[in-house]
């Protein structure tokens, strides 16, 4: 590479980050409010979870996506309660607790 090209990459990696950094809370389509368990002892947590794309269509849409995150943390998903965007959030998370935006 040459010193200029070098120069400018330099100069240009700062503002790619600065740029991907702006849209990282962007990247939230929606947000859905679900239902899970755990067994042995039998515990029960509400949440709230970000979502993108197909998954905004339905509760249905987000069930797999929401089931499959959720179980990294052993939990099994009982129900999506429902689909909505970003107005919503503050309502929602004095209930979600430690679940709200976890997975």
């Amino acid at each position: 590479m040459t010193r200029s090209r070098l120069t400018r990459l330099a100069l240009a990696a700062p503002l790619l980050a600065l740029a991907l950094a702006a849209a990282a809370p962007a990247q939230a389509d929606c947000y859905a409010d679900y239902k899970a368990k755990q067994d042995s002892p039998l515990r029960l947590s509400y949440g709230v979870i970000a979502l993108a794309g197909g998954a905004c269509a339905s509760p249905a849409a987000a069930r797999p996506i929401v089931a499959e995150r959720i179980a990294k943390g052993g939990w099994t998903l009982l129900t999506v309660l429902s689909i909505f965007g970003p107005e919503g959030l503050a309502q929602r998370k004095a209930n979600a607790g430690a679940y709200y935006l976890r997975y």
